[in-house]
């Protein structure tokens, strides 16, 4: 299993159930695991202001997370928007941010952002992955955080070669709903 499998799979496993997705290339792993996961619905959305704001309204009216997978830094800052205003209602989102794979990052492609710079003031929480076998933590700690009172904003940021790299397991969490206090 590789380490896109292993997060989307623990996080389904938490009852986070649709992604609202503008992917690129360097999600591709994360596409093709969601569409794997049965029990996972993708949605796709043609910018990332719909995608944060569908997940936002989601978050708003289920109680619950959805996933936004978002395609690098930039992806991620064309949503910012609506991150704001779901952190300041306190509405549960988990952010999927993809990334270059680790070694390539050198390179400084035209799209190499400080992913999780651009996310920290519009996230309660932000983590970027540390490996394959990681990935699936991060997704659970990401569940964790969304699901604290009122509503949490959690990114994780998802470099490509620890999506597609075999070796990864889920991590067994429970369902939670959010509580006062």
């Amino acid at each position: 299993m590789n380490g896109a499998e292993a997060l989307i799979e623990t996080l389904q496993g938490c009852g986070v159930d649709v992604c609202f997705a503008n992917p690129g290339t360097s999600e591709m792993q994360l596409v093709a695991a969601i569409d794997r996961q049965q029990g996972m619905r993708a949605v796709l959305g043609l910018f990332e202001g719909v995608v944060t704001g569908a997940a936002d309204g989601y978050g708003r009216m289920a109680d619950k997370p959805a996933i936004t997978l978002l395609h690098l830094g930039p992806g991620l800052a064309n949503g910012l928007a609506n991150l704001h205003n779901a952190r300041k209602a306190g509405s549960p989102i988990i952010n999927l941010v993809g990334d270059h794979a680790t070694y390539h990052l050198q390179f400084d492609a035209p799209l190499t952002t400080d992913a999780a710079g651009v996310a920290r003031p519009m996230s309660d929480w932000t983590r970027v992955s540390r490996s394959n076998r990681d990935l699936a933590q991060a997704g659970a700690e990401a569940f964790s955080v969304a699901m604290g009172y009122p509503g949490k904003v959690a990114t994780v940021i998802a470099p490509a070669d620890h999506a597609w790299t075999d070796g990864a397991a889920p991590v067994a969490s429970r369902k939670r709903t959010i509580q006062p206090g």
